[in-house]
This record gives structure tokens, C-alpha cells and sequence, in this order.
């Protein structure tokens, strides 16, 4: 036999070996992870007939667990932080002391003080987008073969071909603006045949969507965004997966997901978390029903599954050097499964930041979530920062409601918000915000009116917590949700080959997108290098005549905050706040850049907002 024919033999026998095994996830890890356990998932055809060896310094193999499907294996490694150095090695699947199959794993060294990464906080302004939306940067990847969606813009629920590239494209738009950190809704593959776009049904939780892009084109646009000084914070979803995932055909075990005799939604009802007097059947509904058709409920309380998924997490973490993680629809998952997550995450990465979506109706029910917060079920969420649902909620009527200063209308909303932070562990971690992408627009909930729109942006940006834009705010952008979603997800004008406006640049935006655009980023970019607004304390008076008046300070700022939501011209007499004032006598106006005399009583313009630095 000549040597092309020996390589050609050779070759697909080692086709016919490794065809055995069709997957194993994570595909790599790395060094020096302080919690030093790995489970592979492995899958393959009747995989679970082989027993398994490795032999690698510093990797040692605990258990090989079988499952009630033979096509899975789940693999337990020790990966000795002290021992195990970056490099590959062999694991062999053997059949009566037969190789079988051979798969080459990789361990990857971590960057250099990775574990110390810095995770998003009250000094960063979010810029919420969502990537089939924002920009098409690469019209290639609009349709893929295996990918049964495909583009089409003319209808509103369907892809419009936005993708990764087209949001690197535009990072220097993001940052002029004065956003610090940028959160795409999910990116992971939704191998689905309708209603893809959004990106929360996800099929594989390892692999960015063909569609958007690529793994590697994911994590450098997150180094890309590094070099911007921006933050990226990945979108994630443990309560659901797809219809379309992969082991959907080939269930690793019965309970991988909830499943019912006939298909059961979810109650929607979160209280029976926290109801001492719920049944166990309503408790049932709310956590193990579905949240749709297209996404299966996953089982937080399978052992197997939820270390696959906490290994995925972290795995993103390591790998695209993250900044921080949004979570789905929190309150729906098992809550015991949900803090030992966020607490393998903080464990790994202390100085990491996330946030969950609880969107619930009181600030008790929302405190509840948020780490350590003091609650008589002794529930530690670890979950450090939660949705301030309750101030949007807020926001969408405050600034209607004129002149009711006894009532809980107008700026009382606002006051009565701040003034129940004490139920929260830490206000600081509060995502602010007057919209997003499951939400009216604000700009349809204000009716266009720009002087409502001021006063509720430059409340957003100096009050406690951190503040989150919906792209699109800064220009305007509208549409109303009672029409469907996609009427509240438009394309952003400018994104695509041939928009009539290219809301990207000054001159291609409208003389009104201007107008919204200059305010919006003077204001995130004078917040951007204040830390007095960041972590100072907040000091804030009831609201008299409809008039908000509150103070950021620390030792050596000092912010004047008024909101007059007043339907005519008030003046405000200032002796009032005199404890706060500490005798300054002059007062800067951060927007107009006017200087007012604050030993007298100040006119303010109807429906009109100023900060002040004191003087």
C-alpha cells in the first residue's frame, strides 16, 4: 500500500472512531478556575456503552454517570488549579479495553486576572439594543441554509438581518452618546421556523446565532467594545430553552424539562413563591408551566441539567470576557437553583455584576430578589442587582398628573418610589429605566412631547441606581405595544443599505432627532464623570406643589435636582431646603449652563427640570 493510500485508510478510520461521539460541551475550559470540577456532557449514538480513561497531569477523572438515555454520558472532572496546565489531551471511549473513539479536549489559560474583572455598576449608563434591530452589518449572514428564517423586513415579526458586525460598526455612535455599557438582548442560536428574531428560545447554548454571527465574531465585539471603554452585558435565559434545541429530538432524561400531560402554560402568578398559604399545585403552574409554545421549560431541580447550565454561564464569562449577565424572566426558575447560580458566579468572578428581570408589581415583591435582603423566609437570592419595574411603571403617568400634591399623583409617584428604598439591599443596584424592549415606547407613552421627555431623562440619570436607555430613546423613537411587539422593535433608522434617515450621524437625523439626541447626550456625558451622582447619598423633599425636589451629594459634590411638573411658571422659595444647601449660594444648571443666585427664590419655567451643581 502506498503512503496516500495508508493516509486515506488511516483517515477514515479515524472518521468512523470519533463518529461515535456527535457533541461534548463545554468543547474547552481553562486553568485555575477556582471551583476546580468540570462536567462534559457528552452525546452520542449509544455512548453510554463505552467507559472512559484519560490521562493528563493534573486532570483527574471522578465519575462517568449514566442516564436513563444511553445516547448521553455526563463526565465529572478535578482539574487541579495547581497541577493542570493549559495544553490538550486524549479522552478514550472504550469497549472492552477497545478504543473506540477518541475526542481531543483542550484546556485554555485564562487571562490574566480574569477573576477580578470588574462587572457594571452605578457609574454606567446601559444601552439596551437589540441586535436583529439595531444595524445590518454584514448582509451575508441574512439567511442561512440551516436556519429555517429567513430575512424579511416587510413583516414585524420576522428577522431584518441585524446582526453583531452592524453594532460594532456603530460602537463610536454608543459611546459619543455617553453610554457606558451595551446590553443585546440573546445573541444564542433560535433555530426556529417564526419569531426568531427576538432571541429568547434559545437551541444551543454554546453557539451564537449563524445569523448574527459567529462565536468568534461575538468575542471580538467584545473586544472591540473594550477598546471603546464600554462594557457588554450578555442576555441570558435559564427558565426556557427552544422548541428547535438540539437535544429536543434526544431528551438526555425525562425530567432535562417539565413536561406535562397536555400542554400547560405558566400562571404568570410569582406571589405563590412567597405565599406561605399557596398550594403545591399553583407553586407547580407558576414555576413548571411553559412560557410559550416555542420554549420548553427546563428543570432547574435536574442535578445534571442545572450544572450544564452553570457551566455554560460561566463559560461565556471566561470566554468573551464579559462584563456582565441579564437574566430572563428570574422569579419563573426553581429560586434555590437560581442562588446557587448567581452564587457560583459571584464566587468565580467577586467582583462580577448581574442583573435580573423580576417584573413584579410592589417594591417588596421586587426587594425580595435582590441579594441579601431581608425577608422572613430567610431567602438569599444572591442575585446582586433586579429591574426597578415599579419607577418605570411610574414613569408612565407621573408627568400627566398635575397639581395633586396631596395625592400619590404627579411627583409624589416619584417621591413614594425613593422613599421605599429602604426595602431594598442595596439601591445602588437598581436598573432604572423608562423602557425597553417588552414595554411601550416612552416616547408613544409621552406623546412626543419633549419638556416631559427632559424631566424623565434627567430624572433617570440623577437619581440612585443605574440607568438603562432603549435604543432609540435618544432620537425619539416610537410605537405602541397594543399593535405588537414588533411595533415597539423597530429597525433603527440608518442601520440598513438605503434608509431614507440615517439616525446615526448628526446630519443624516431629523431637526427633532437632533434635538433629542443633544439633550440626551450632554446629559449621560456630564453623568459619565460624576461620582457624586454614581454613589453619593440622595437627600429629597416632598414634593410641594407638584414640585420634586431632591440633592445627590458626597464630600465633595454637591447636586441640586428640581422637577416643577407644573402646567405654568412656579417660584420656588429655597429656605426650605436650607440643610441641604450647607449656605452655597450659587447654583450652575448642568443643561443650559445658566448660573442662578440661590440666596433667592428661583423662577422655574412650567414643566421644566434643573440640576444644579452647587457652588
Amino acid at each position: 500500500m502506498n503512503k496516500k493510500a495508508l493516509l486515506l485508510v488511516l483517515s477514515l478510520v479515524s472518521l468512523s472512531i470519533s463518529a461515535q461521539i456527535e457533541r461534548i460541551e463545554p468543547a474547552f475550559w481553562w486553568t485555575g478556575m477556582k471551583n476546580p470540577q468540570l462536567q462534559l456532557l457528552v452525546h452520542g449514538d449509544s455512548i453510554s456503552k463505552n467507559q472512559i480513561t484519560i490521562n493528563y497531569p493534573g486532570v483527574k477523572l471522578l465519575k462517568v454517570n449514566k442516564v436513563s438515555n444511553p445516547n448521553y454520558l455526563f463526565v465529572d472532572l478535578l482539574i487541579d488549579a495547581r497541577l493542570a496546565k493549559a495544553g490538550k489531551f486524549n479522552i478514550l471511549f472504550k469497549q472492552n479495553g477497545k478504543i473506540k473513539a477518541t475526542y481531543s479536549y483542550e484546556l485554555k489559560s485564562r487571562r490574566q486576572n480574569s477573576a477580578q474583572r470588574q462587572g457594571f455598576s452605578s457609574s454606567d449608563v446601559i444601552y439596551l439594543l437589540m441586535p436583529d434591530r439595531f444595524a445590518n452589518g454584514d448582509t451575508s449572514n441574512d439567511n442561512i441554509d440551516s436556519q429555517p428564517e429567513k430575512a424579511n423586513r416587510t413583516i414585524d415579526y420576522g428577522r431584518h438581518g441585524g446582526d453583531i458586525k452592524g453594532i460594532q460598526d456603530h460602537l463610536d455612535y454608543i459611546k459619543e452618546l455617553g453610554a457606558t455599557a451595551i446590553w443585546c438582548t440573546p445573541v444564542q442560536e433560535n433555530n426556529h421556523t417564526k419569531y426568531t428574531y427576538h432571541g429568547y428560545a434559545i437551541s444551543d447554548f454554546y453557539k451564537i446565532d449563524s445569523r448574527f454571527g459567529s462565536n468568534d465574531e461575538y468575542a471580538g465585539f467584545v473586544t472591540a467594545s473594550h477598546q471603546k471603554g464600554l462594557k457588554v452585558i450578555m442576555d441570558m435565559v435559564s427558565n426556557h430553552g427552544g422548541i428547535g434545541a438540539w437535544w429536543m429530538k434526544d431528551l438526555p432524561m425525562k425530567d432535562w424539562i417539565h413536561e406535562w400531560k397536555e400542554f400547560t402554560y405558566t400562571s404568570h402568578k410569582a406571589s405563590t413563591l412567597k405565599d406561605i398559604h399557596a398550594s403545591n399545585i399553583d407553586k407547580k403552574l407558576f414555576i413548571d408551566g411553559w412560557f410559550d409554545t416555542t420554549m420548553p421549560d427546563m428543570n432547574q431541580q435536574n442535578p445534571y441539567f442545572w450544572t450544564y447550565y452553570i457551566q455554560n454561564s460561566i463559560w461565556w464569562v471566561e470566554y468573551a470576557n464579559l462584563d456582565g449577565i441579564r437574566m430572563d424572566t428570574y422569579p419563573y426558575n426553581d429560586r434555590d437553583a437560581m442562588a446557587k447560580w448567581a452564587k457560583a458566579i459571584t464566587n468565580e468572578y467577586p467582583h462580577f455584576n448581574i442583573m435580573g428581570e423580576a417584573w413584579l408589581a410592589s417594591p417588596q415583591d421586587i426587594a425580595f430578589w435582590q441579594k441579601d435582603a431581608s425577608n422572613p423566609l430567610k431567602y438569599n437570592s444572591q442575585l446582586p442587582t433586579v429591574m426597578d419595574f415599579i419607577t418605570q411603571k411610574a414613569l408612565t403617568t407621573c408627568f400627566d398628573e398635575h397639581g395633586k400634591s396631596w395625592e400619590e399623583l404627579g411627583m409624589n409617584r416619584l417621591y413614594t418610589i425613593i422613599a421605599n428604598d429602604y426595602l431594598y439591599a442595596n439601591v445602588n443596584n437598581l436598573l432604572v429605566f423608562a423602557e425597553n424592549h417588552d414595554t411601550q415606547r416612552y416616547n408613544y407613552v409621552l406623546k412626543g412631547d419633549l419638556t416631559k421627555y427632559k424631566m424623565a431623562m434627567s430624572f433617570l440619570m440623577t437619581t440612585r441606581g443605574i440607568p438603562q436607555l432603549y435604543y432609540g430613546t435618544e432620537i425619539g423613537m416610537t410605537g405602541n405595544k397594543d399593535k405588537g411587539d414588533g411595533d415597539i422593535r423597530h429597525d433603527f433608522p440608518g442601520g440598513w443599505v438605503g434608509d431614507s434617515i440615517n439616525a446615526f450621524t448628526a446630519n443624516g437625523r431629523t431637526a427633532a432627532q437632533n434635538e433629542y439626541y443633544s439633550y440626551m447626550s450632554k446629559l449621560l456625558n456630564w453623568r459619565k464623570n460624576k461620582p457624586v451622582i454614581h454613589t453619593g447619598q440622595l437627600t429629597h423633599y416632598i414634593p410641594e406643589n407638584d414640585i420634586y425636589v431632591y440633592f445627590r451629594y458626597n464630600n465633595t459634590e454637591n447636586i441640586m435636582v428640581i422637577i416643577n411638573n407644573n402646567l405654568t411658571d412656579q417660584t420656588l422659595k429655597l429656605d426650605r431646603y436650607a440643610e441641604s444647601l450647607k449656605g452655597k449660594t450659587k447654583g450652575t444648571d448642568v443643561m443650559s449652563e445658566k448660573t442662578f443666585d440661590i440666596t433667592s427664590p428661583i423662577l422655574l419655567p412650567k414643566e421644566s427640570v434643573l440640576i444644579l451643581e452647587l457652588k
